[in-house]
């Protein structure tokens, strides 16, 4: 596309020179110059700045101000993007910093009528060059506005000539405007000449499409923004547990990827990025979980090992208080039956033993809730208690616990047994293949290779592609340790409490020292307070229990 644009200017600039007899040469490679230079400028704001002083140059024009057109509330607009004039001395718009402090110029009026009356809307909706000798005799224009700048600029608007910019399409995309053409020996204020016409036409077909490239890249930015969005919104709809993971990573991977361009020393020094490394990072943090849209959504949500299993700890509880129920009727059954002795000795046993049963719902409850680590002791017991029975409502012995439960509670770690273990860890696959499958532009073919490493380890041990610390880029490292800790401190996992800054560090220093985690990245993590710096944006204040870090190095 850029090519055809950049032929298509270049007839046009041939076919005005063979027109306007007084085009001379230098004026003609002047142009090809000055389109080169639009065709590469990337920066929109040095894009307008470059298209204005190629114009004010050729036309010896005092000022200039370049709009874009634009919707905005369901109205088309000509914005001003950039604002100049020499005599002034003022430059508002583009690079400068200064904002413009005009409204936009809509170009049709409340009721719908096309607003003629201004000079910019007025090519814009005719996409005619205007040649305007003196602005201040053109009857069938308005230009109150510009005489009332004029007042207050002591300045003098005279000549303009207003120039539509249109894409390949012949759609208007914004319009060119230079004030007061200069004589080149005496800076007398003169008229545009209709010899000047065919060359600014030509450089304004070249804006254009430099314009239009700029749209198309924003355009397309836009759209895989949007689609990123997107894959957010549906991991925060499939699971509001994960939702905050997705848009805290980005911001912690990036404190951390700051952190490693301003370092000067290390491995890390000479790390830099520029704009388009940034956007890259960006996308690939944003992204980096979207294979969890393939996760079975009671994983995602596994608060405890029993969570939506058909017997879930609800029913186990229920089953307790039913083993309660029957072995106090047993009791009372034996009570009535026996001697003064065996009645003393049994009404003082079942209290003991509907309490041991209190006691023995009570721990299942809390070995269901998970945690950091489940002791053999605790693994034992659960089994113990597994062999009591309890009669159903069908007069038929079951066992208290069943044999899914029992495994189920018996989990080590967390909530989450080893096959299910799997098949979240299977979302880094469909992570890879689902980034791998999109056709990424050049500048960001490392989004799959950014993303698809967060889970790997330094040593070769993690997944999916079981990846060594050589073969993983810094920036996957990072969002490794960005992964990591937000999991660690998150206040919304349904499976711990969120640890604070001291727990978190610790578990990463033992990580360290295991090579899960790239050793220099947690050095800078801790020099460079990017732990601190995240804290105080977003975790809860008893959480920052750290001062030092020294002793976590």
């Amino acid at each position: 596309m850029l090519i055809y644009q950049q032929i298509v200017y270049l007839l046009s600039v041939i076919i005005m020179a063979t027109t306007a007899q007084t085009l001379d040469k230098d004026i003609f490679w002047r142009l090809i110059e000055i389109g080169t230079a639009l065709s590469s400028e990337r920066n929109s704001a040095c894009l307008f700045e470059k298209i204005l002083d190629a114009a004010q140059d050729i036309s010896c024009a005092d000022g200039g101000t370049l709009y874009l057109l634009k919707e905005k509330n369901g109205q088309q607009v000509l914005e001003f993007e950039i604002l100049r004039n020499n005599s002034l001395n003022l430059t508002l718009g583009g690079s400068s910093g200064r904002p413009i402090p005009f409204a936009p110029l809509p170009l049709y009026r409340a009721d719908g009528t096309p607003n003629h009356n201004n000079i910019a809307t007025h090519t814009a909706l005719t996409k005619k060059m205007e040649n305007i000798e003196d602005a201040y005799f053109a009857n069938h224009l308005d230009f109150s506005g510009t005489k009332a700048f004029d007042t207050r600029a002591n300045y003098r608007s005279k000549s303009f000539l207003t120039v539509p910019l249109c894409n390949h399409q012949q759609e208007v995309i914004g319009v060119l405007q230079l004030v007061n053409a200069k004589h080149l020996q005496t800076d007398e204020t003169i008229s545009f000449s209709a010899e000047l016409e065919p060359v600014i036409a030509a450089l304004a077909s070249s804006a254009a499409i430099a314009l239009e490239n700029q749209i198309l890249l924003q355009d397309h930015k836009n759209l895989l923004d949007a689609f990123v969005q997107v894959i957010a919104q549906a991991i925060d709809a499939k699971s509001s547990h994960t939702s905050a993971h997705c848009q805290r990573v980005p911001v912690l991977t990036e404190l951390i990827a700051q952190a490693a361009c301003e370092t000067q020393e290390g491995s890390l020094k000479d790390f830099n990025l520029d704009e388009s490394d940034w956007y890259e990072l960006r996308v690939a943090s944003w992204l980096h979980d979207c294979g969890k849209l393939a996760t079975p959504d009671y994983l995602l949500d596994k608060a405890t090992k029993l969570h939506l299993l058909n017997d879930g700890i609800e029913t186990v509880k229920a089953r307790f208080a039913a083993l309660a129920a029957q072995t106090e009727l047993a009791y009372y059954r034996q009570i009535i039956q026996a001697d003064s002795a065996q009645k003393v000795l049994l009404e003082r046993e079942l209290p003991v033993q509907v309490a041991l049963l209190k006691e023995e719902c009570a721990f299942i409850e809390t070995a269901n809730k998970g945690g950091e680590f489940m002791s053999a002791d605790a693994k034992q017991k659960v089994k113990a208690i597994a062999e009591r029975t309890w009669t159903d409502t069908k007069g038929v012995e079951q066992p208290l616990l069943t044999a899914a439960e029992v495994d189920f509670l018996c989990i080590e770690r967390g909530t989450i047994t080893y096959a299910e273990r799997q098949k979240i860890n299977d979302h880094m696959t469909v992570t890879i293949q689902m980034l791998e499958s999109l056709p990424f532009p050049k500048n960001l073919k490392r989004v799959p290779e950014y993303a698809g490493g967060h889970h790997e380890k330094m040593d070769g041990t993690g997944f999916p592609k079981g990846l060594k610390r050589e073969q993983m880029s810094w920036p996957a490292r990072m969002m490794a340790i960005a992964d990591i800790f937000e999991a660690l401190t998150a206040s919304e996992r349904p499976y711990k409490p969120a640890m604070k800054i001291s727990q978190a560090l610790s578990i990463l220093q033992r990580m360290r020292d295991q090579q899960h985690i790239d050793a220099d990245l947690f050095k800078l993590f801790l020099e460079a307070r990017v732990w601190e710096k995240y804290a105080q944006q977003f975790l809860k204040p008893e959480q920052l229990d750290v001062q030092s870090y020294e002793p976590y190095l």
